[in-house]
């Protein structure tokens, strides 16, 4: 994977879209690509503990805390992965609105080699731009884009599995594109909602699940 972060993206914005991404495709329920997910786990990008570079190397799971005080890490990791089972909660009862020849012609695209990323990140917008008109004027557009962007990529990597590594790094730059402060608060107020003392009253946890129900329901950012 290209380790270049553009458009005012950190790496540490990287690690944690992708971990967005990641948990939410893992939480999805009647997920069809449980096989490529496993093989993109390896890939995804996490950073060694002498430095801030990306890197591909091994289990997302146990590099992700390197780097960084391990204690901020794991309260980052755990209000990540609430808020992926929270929308793959939400995403799943809205899949009705997406409609199959819609998500056809999105994964055609994608199949296309002669597409630059650029283009498919067009074609991943243009059908976004379409799903977000059903929806009312009045609802959160962050929000729900955020929502649909991802379930967009779970339904084009269940119509083809092999697509899954494609989708999802062009969802990722999509998003860091497009939401990347929305995640950013999304991820920063959940971890402040969250926070109380460890027992022994050394350094904050995160209690996660409080945390995003906190936050997504409220609209405090």
């Amino acid at each position: 994977m290209d380790s270049k972060v553009s458009n005012g993206a950190s790496p540490q914005d990287e690690r944690t879209t992708s971990l967005l991404v990641f948990a939410f495709l893992q939480s999805c329920p009647h997920s069809r690509c449980h096989q490529e997910l496993e093989v993109l786990g390896h890939e995804l990008p996490v950073r060694a503990a002498h430095d801030d570079e990306l890197q591909t190397d091994g289990n997302w799971c146990s590099h992700f805390r390197e780097g960084a005080a391990e204690t901020d890490s794991e309260t980052q990791e755990e209000v990540v992965r609430d808020i992926a089972r929270h929308l793959a909660q939400i995403g799943d009862r809205m899949e009705c609105s997406i409609r199959p020849g819609l998500v056809a012609g999105l994964a055609a695209q994608f199949r296309n080699r002669s597409l630059s990323e650029e283009d498919r990140r067009r074609c991943l917008a243009a059908t976004l731009e379409q799903l977000m008109q059903v929806y009312p004027a009045d609802v959160d557009h962050e929000k729900t884009l955020l929502l649909l962007t991802m379930l967009v990529a779970k339904k084009v990597a269940d119509h083809s599995p092999a697509l899954l590594q494609d989708v999802f790094h062009t969802t990722v730059t999509f998003i860091n594109q497009n939401l990347l402060a929305y995640v950013r608060n999304l991820v920063q107020n959940g971890c402040l909602l969250g926070t109380e003392p460890r027992e022994g009253g050394h350094g904050p946890s995160c209690s996660g699940r409080k945390a995003w129900s906190c936050v997504w329901e409220s609209g405090c950012f």
